[in-house]
């Protein structure tokens, strides 16, 4: 089966596109290698899946040294015409979209930026794939559309029409545009809702980073609601593997759904809206304790208010993907951060 993954030079998108590849699935990946943060570490993780930063040339496919079945393409989802020619060339399969801007707080100064990647970019991956019959669209939603919801566990039937940051804002919308084309194309669409995912080769503005950066710089870290604040913090492994799963099998109708009581993780259309989570949600406090135990240093902390977009709680109901795909993620907070804190030591020659 040829898939294509969007977004194979950032955190999420590198290992879902490793997963698919060791299936033995025929695997394109696609980044903009954009500048947001750091493009070394963007040009690393694509040189783990044998692309070279020297072979890469804009809208031209370059194989991998590393695997026969993996191709990359450096290219904006914005640019209609390009994506078009891509998906008309290479006859895919199946679709996981994970490009986007991401990044609660970047949306509050630059909302521009978000409203061409996650909305026009976005329509221009499912156009595509409506106009070429892909097999089956998944795309990455996230738990912060949850908003100013504060009834937990979050739950994929929760109404969800109240966003605190524009971030949020464009994912809502992307699922809105999921269920139109869905239910006029009938082009199955599955949303993935993550929740604050970590984990090896993850991004240098996401706190796990940021805190073993400033621990180990013996800096000050922020912490934010003065550390109440607990988060269904999400190792990268188990997001995969519900990826993985859940692209393999297209969304379908429910046959009961009723337009007098709408249920939204579903419809009467080919689509599907499901959160991926530890279903445990984790308090900031201890996950920094995980931090310093992997670390074998105590962290200097800087108690700071709520950040303008944020939220207190994040907590995932994850009983729909337990039913559906006989999966939960699993990993705990410990094994997880040592992972991650094992890895950014030997990526920047720490001891």
């Amino acid at each position: 089966m040829k898939i294509l993954i969007t977004g194979t030079a950032g955190f999420i998108g590198f290992h879902t596109a490793k997963k698919f590849i060791a299936a033995g699935f025929n695997v394109t990946g696609l980044d903009s290698i954009n500048d947001y943060y750091d493009k070394n570490l963007k040009y690393a993780r694509l040189a783990e899946t044998g692309i070279e930063k020297s072979e890469i040339t804009y809208a031209k496919l370059v194989q991998s040294n590393k695997y026969k079945n993996y191709h990359f393409i450096e290219l904006q989802i914005e640019d209609k015409d390009e994506i078009l020619k891509l998906f008309s060339e290479e006859k895919f399969d199946y679709i996981c979209h994970l490009a986007a801007q991401a990044g609660v707080r970047y949306s509050i100064e630059n909302p521009y930026v978000y409203f061409h990647s996650n909305i026009n970019g976005f329509l221009n991956i499912i156009e595509a794939s409506k106009r070429n019959n892909i097999k089956h669209l998944v795309y990455a939603s996230s738990s912060s559309v949850y908003g100013l919801n504060e009834e937990m566990p979050f739950s994929t039937s929760h109404n969800v029409d109240h966003p605190v940051s524009l971030y949020a804002a464009t994912k809502k919308s992307d699922e809105l545009i999921a269920h139109a084309y869905s239910h006029l194309f009938k082009l199955p669409t599955t949303g993935l809702r993550f929740f604050t995912v970590y984990g090896p080769w993850g991004r240098p503005d996401m706190a796990l980073f940021l805190f073993t950066k400033a621990i180990l710089a013996d800096k000050p870290i922020n912490v934010y609601n003065n550390g109440d604040m607990m988060r269904d913090f999400t190792y990268v492994d188990d997001i995969v593997e519900g990826i993985f799963r859940v692209v393999q099998k297209p969304a379908a109708a429910n046959p009961e759904w009723s337009g007098k009581t709408p249920d939204p993780a579903n419809s009467s259309a080919l689509y599907k809206i499901y959160n991926i989570g530890n279903g445990s949600p984790v308090q900031l406090l201890d996950y920094i304790k995980a931090a310093e135990k992997a670390l074998g240093k105590k962290a200097k902390k800087k108690f700071l208010p709520m950040q303008p977009g944020d939220v207190q709680k994040t907590y995932a109901d994850v009983k729909s993907l337990i039913k559906d795909f006989d999966y939960k993620p699993d990993t705990s907070i410990e094994e997880g951060v040592a992972k991650f804190i094992e890895w950014y030591k030997t990526y920047y020659n720490i001891n």
